[in-house]
């Protein structure tokens, strides 16, 4: 497979059935699977779930990326990774349960909710194709970006600066939670 037969595109209301079956095929730890079973059921709330949030939610970017020398079930390129970013502002997200406390720094933050390639195409760029966009309108917006990441995953995001913010004591296993600061605040 040729590294230019990937290409970057903001995925669409039809591509919800193939982010969710790239999202089972990607996700196999236990823990994930233990919370988001692979049953029929679940399959259709993950539908349901991101088309709402692709329908209905400008602040999120479902990115994805397709290998255009193959195709799918339905004779379309491909869907071999995926990512949604969260660009919401306190006033999109709406009243916080609790308040805010006013010691907490109110400031503006992207938060990757999801990154996911296919088992076959990682390490092949496709991946880091969708962290240089996300990471790129972090930079645009000077806003930092957080993400509860996997071992794997860890090392992509070391790759784009960034940094891990455990406290002593505090480790979820399977769960790194990790910060990057915009380009111009470093």
């Amino acid at each position: 497979m040729a590294p230019y037969s990937l290409v970057l595109e903001r995925a669409t209301l039809d591509d919800i059935p193939a982010l969710t079956e790239l999202w089972y095929a990607g996700f196999t730890d236990p823990g994930v699977r233990y919370l988001w079973p692979d049953t029929p059921g679940v399959r259709r709330w993950w539908d349901d779930a991101n088309r709402q949030g692709l329908a209905n939610k400008a602040y999120q970017h479902y990115m994805k990326v397709i290998d255009t020398n193959s195709k799918d079930r339905q004779g379309r390129p491909r869907t071999v990774a995926f990512a949604k970013w969260d660009m919401a502002t306190q006033e999109e997200r709406g009243p916080r349960y609790p308040a805010w406390n006013q010691d907490m720094p109110l400031q503006a933050i992207e938060s990757l909710d999801t990154l996911v390639t296919h088992p076959e195409y990682r390490r092949r760029g496709a991946g880091s194709m969708l962290m240089k966009w996300g990471c790129d309108l972090a930079d645009e917006n000077g806003v930092e970006v957080y993400v509860d990441a996997s071992r794997d995953g860890s090392f992509l995001y070391r790759k784009f600066g960034f940094v891990e913010q455990s406290l002593e004591g505090e480790d979820v296993p399977g769960i790194i939670p990790m910060a990057r600061v915009p380009a111009s605040k470093r």
